[in-house]
């Protein structure tokens, strides 16, 4: 019975020192496209905008605003919307 565990400790060990070739990872931020789902929303308003799709950019800055409000582009988001002529009461609160 002692050997069985001492296999599967063994097996155990093995496994584990290979995981973080498995796993790896590029710590490089400036590869990243974006932060998070409010920064990629934020990107893809910009581009509906650059499009000449103003209800497209619209609705995705307001879903930005509505959904993700501590996100970093949120002032921003808010400024295009009343640009855009789409800011509700809702979002001019703050």
């Amino acid at each position: 019975m002692s050997v069985r565990f001492l296999a599967v400790g063994a097996l155990a060990s093995a496994l584990s020192s290979i995981a973080p070739v498995q796993c790896a990872h590029d710590p490089d931020p400036t590869l990243r496209r974006e932060d998070t789902a409010g920064d990629a929303l934020w990107n893809l308003a910009q581009r509906f905008e650059a499009e000449k799709k103003p209800d497209a950019a619209r609705e995705t800055l307001q879903y930005l605003v509505d959904t993700y409000p501590s996100n970093r582009h949120v002032g921003e988001a808010k400024e295009s919307l009343k640009r855009l002529g789409g800011a509700t009461a809702a979002t001019d609160g703050g």
